[in-house]
C-alpha cells in the first residue's frame, strides 16, 4: 500500500532531490518528493523554513516537466517560519565575511536558511500564521526585522515595500493550502489506519547538533527533528530508514575521511552524476564510510537500510569500504566531534572483490551477484542492522512516495 501523506519536518530550499519517474526527471527542493503521488496529501511541517518565491518557481519549473493540481495536494503548517529575500541577502554576505576573516566559508547554498533560523531562534521571526493575519501588524515586524538586518550589515539594499507587495500576493495564493499544523498532524495519525512517510531534507551527518559542525545546515535532520518539525510524539514514529548510497559523497567544504580526490572519486562522481541540485556544485566522492553510517545509526536507531546507487559501482575490479578510523595508529571507537581532530583521522579500510556485472536489470536478492550481496551483508553486520531494502527493487520505489519494504537479510 502506498503512502497516504508525505511529511516534511526540516530545512528550506537549500536541500536538493532528484526523482525520475516514468522517464522524466523532476527537481524538488522545498516541495515533498511525494508529491508526485497524485494518491497522496504532502505536508510542509513547522520546523521548515519557507521561501514563498522559490516555492512557487520550483512548483512552475515541475509543472512544465509534468506535474499537475500540485496545490490540491500540498498543505502547509500555519506555524511554519518564512524566509525572506534579505535572509538570502545576508547569507551570502556572511559568507563573504567568513573568506575575508578566517580565509574560508561554511559554502553554504546562500538560500537565506541559517538567517532565517536565526531570526526564528532569535523570535524575531515571522511565520505563515502571520503572514495571513493583519498584514498591518505583519508589515511592521517585517520593516523591525528587515532594519535589524541592515544595521548588522550596513551595505544590506532591501526594496521594504517592493517584498511586502509580492509577500501580500503570495498570502492569497497559499492561504487554501494553510491548516494549523498541530491539529492537521493529529487528525492525520489518528482515525483509520494510515501510511504516512516523513521525507528527510538533509543527511544526518549535516544535522546541527550531531553533524560534522560548523560544516553542517541549521536545522536538525535526524529522526529527533521529525518530532520537533512536525508536532508529533515519539511513539508515533514507526520505522525508521536510513536511506544510504553505496559509496559516500558531500557537497561543500568539511571534514571527508574517505574522500577519494583520484580517478576513483572522479569515476563515481562522474558515474553517479554527482551535482548538486541546488547549488549546481560538484559532488565530492569516496568509499563507504561505515564509521559514519554507525554514528548515523547510533543518533538515529534505523530499522532498516535503504540502499541507493549500488550499480555506479558495477565496473570496478575492487571496493574498499572505510571500517574504522585510527588516530596516532590506534583505533578510536567514536565519531570525532572535533572538525580538526576528524580531519586528521587515518582511514583503516577493507577491500572487497568488485562483481563486474551490470546490477540495473536485477530486481530481486538473488538477482545480484555474490559479491555484490557480500558488500551489502559487510553494510549490515558491520552497521548492526538486521533488515534492508533490495537496491534493485527501490529503483521505482526511490521515485514513488511508497513506504519501503523491509526484508530480513538473506542467509
Amino acid at each position: 500500500m502506498l503512502s497516504q501523506f508525505v511529511f516534511c519536518s526540516q530545512g528550506g530550499n537549500n536541500a536538493g532531490h532528484t526523482v525520475v519517474v516514468d522517464g522524466k526527471e523532476y527537481d524538488f527542493h522545498l516541495l515533498p518528493s511525494g508529491i508526485i503521488n497524485t494518491k497522496a496529501m504532502s505536508f510542509i511541517g513547522n520546523g521548515v523554513v519557507v521561501h514563498l518565491p522559490g516555492l512557487f518557481e520550483e512548483a512552475e519549473k515541475n509543472e512544465k516537466k509534468g506535474l499537475k493540481d500540485w496545490e490540491k495536494r500540498l498543505i502547509l503548517s500555519d506555524r511554519a517560519h518564512l524566509v525572506f529575500d534579505f535572509h538570502q541577502a545576508v547569507d551570502g554576505l556572511q559568507e563573504v565575511q567568513r573568506q575575508a576573516q578566517e580565509g574560508k566559508n561554511i559554502g553554504t547554498t546562500r538560500k537565506g536558511i541559517g538567517p532565517a533560523y536565526s531570526s526564528k531562534a532569535a523570535r524575531t521571526g515571522l511565520r505563515i500564521c502571520d503572514l495571513l493575519s493583519d498584514f498591518d501588524e505583519f508589515s511592521t515586524r517585517f520593516k523591525n526585522l528587515a532594519h535589524q538586518h541592515q544595521s548588522m550589515f550596513p551595505t544590506l539594499e532591501i526594496d521594504v515595500e517592493g517584498q511586502l507587495k509580492r509577500l501580500k500576493g503570495f498570502a492569497e495564493r497559499i492561504r487554501p493550502m494553510v491548516r494549523d499544523g498541530v491539529y492537521f498532524m493529529y487528525e492525520a495519525l489518528h482515525g483509520a489506519p494510515k501510511k504516512i512517510l516523513v521525507e528527510g531534507a538533509n543527511a544526518a551527518l549535516l544535522d546541527i547538533d550531531f553533524g560534522t559542525y560548523p560544516f553542517v545546515t541549521s536545522s536538525n535532520c535526524t529522526v529527533g527533528g521529525v518530532c520537533t518539525g512536525l508536532g508529533i510524539p515519539p511513539q508515533n514514529i514507526g520505522e525508521v530508514y536510513g536511506v544510504v548510497k553505496a559509496y559516500t559523497t558531500r557537497v561543500g567544504i568539511g571534514a571527508f575521511p574517505t574522500e577519494q580526490i583520484n580517478e576513483i572519486g572522479d569515476l563515481l562522481q562522474s558515474r553517479g552524476h554527482e551535482w548538486g541540485v541546488t547549488t549546481g556544485r560538484k559532488r565530492r566522492c569516496g568509499w563507504l564510510d561505515l564509521m559514519t553510517l554507525r554514528y548515523a545509526h547510533m543518533v538515529n536507531g534505523f530499522t532498516a537500510l535503504a540502499l541507493t546507487k549500488l550499480d555506479i559501482l558495477d565496473v570496478l575490479d575492487e571496493i574498499k569500504v572505510g571500517i574504522a578510523y585510527k588516530l596516532s595508529g590506534k583505533r578510536i571507537p567514536y565519531f570525532p566531534a572535533n572538525q580538526e581532530i576528524l580531519q586528521k583521522v587515518e582511514v583503516e579500510y577493507e577491500t572487497l572483490p568488485g562483481w563486474k556485472a551490470d546490477t540495473t536489470g536485477a530486481r530481486k536478492w538473488e538477482d545480484l551477484p555474490p559479491q555484490a550481496q557480500s558488500y551489502i551483508r559487510e553494510m549490515g553486520w558491520r552497521w548492526q542492522i538486521q533488515r534492508f531494502d533490495d537496491p534493485a527493487v527501490l529503483d521505482q520505489d526511490r521515485a514513488d512516495p511508497g513506504r519501503p519494504r523491509p526484508r530480513q537479510w538473506p542467509q
